[in-house]
């Protein structure tokens, strides 16, 4: 079966379009057939993975308002295991024209149903807001994976979108759950970044995920290169790091 995978976070800066990448390029790497969906109107996920924007012909915003299936707009990635269903900033639009729209929530669940079994995961990096996209990836998925940066506001953050998931599983998706809180940008020789990871472990538990993804200039390079992380510097602690949260994400399965 499919595994659908929402990363969402409403706060920007967080890392979730590197997590969305990373995790989608771990799985491929562990030869797991991916999909990636850039739900994102800035389009870094696209471009994170070498994809030039001008070239693009059809989209997520075709897939989602015309009609478009999914596997016509994919594109093939240096990965072999990994296939990309791109966006930019035609996205925008998207989120005004759903508003008026039938079923406007469910519009990716409909596109996906035909990948169902096509792929072993589907991995949807959504926008920083809760609008309608971000609200469509959460009614799509299975699952939803926070990033979170260690940082003051984290706990608050947080709060918002665990409270988020809990309004989509009430009214569009009963089997949404949470795959785990994600720690981002952590730097370990700081107390802040320990304290934080203190408290969200106090109050989440085991939906902490081991995988922590450290503070790493290699990381932050990457994406100007179009490579993920794996295929920039392997050895990198960043690399290291998200081919783990990929085992653990393989492991919950």
């Amino acid at each position: 079966m499919t595994r659908i995978i929402a990363v969402a976070n409403q706060k920007g800066g967080v890392g979730k379009t590197t997590t969305a990448i990373n995790l989608a390029a771990g799985l491929g790497l562990a030869e797991r057939s991916t999909v990636l969906v850039d739900l994102d109107p800035q389009g870094n996920a696209t471009t994170g993975l070498g994809v030039e924007k001008k070239d693009l012909r059809q989209t997520a915003y075709h897939v989602l308002l015309e009609g478009v299936s999914v596997e016509a707009a994919l594109l093939e990635t240096d990965i072999p295991s990994l296939r990309l269903l791109p966006s930019d900033i035609d996205l925008v639009g998207a989120e005004i024209e759903l508003v008026s729209s039938e079923a406007r929530e469910r519009r990716l669940t409909q596109a996906l149903g035909p990948m169902g079994g096509r792929c072993d995961f589907i991995v949807i990096d959504c926008p920083p807001s809760l609008g309608l996209l971000t609200l469509n990836a959460l009614a799509a998925a299975q699952t939803a994976l926070i990033p979170l940066q260690c940082e003051y506001y984290a706990m608050e953050g947080l709060a918002h979108i665990l409270r988020t998931v809990t309004l989509v599983r009430e009214r569009f998706n009963p089997a949404l759950r949470v795959e785990g809180v994600v720690l981002t940008m952590f730097d370990g020789r700081t107390s802040l970044a320990t304290q934080v990871r203190t408290e969200v472990t106090k109050h989440l538990g085991a939906q902490v995920l081991t995988s922590v993804i450290p503070r790493n200039i290699r990381l932050a390079e990457a994406p100007s290169h179009g490579k993920p992380i794996m295929l920039y510097d392997l050895r990198s602690p960043g690399s290291v790091a998200y081919l783990e949260l990929a085992r653990e994400v393989i492991g919950h399965g």
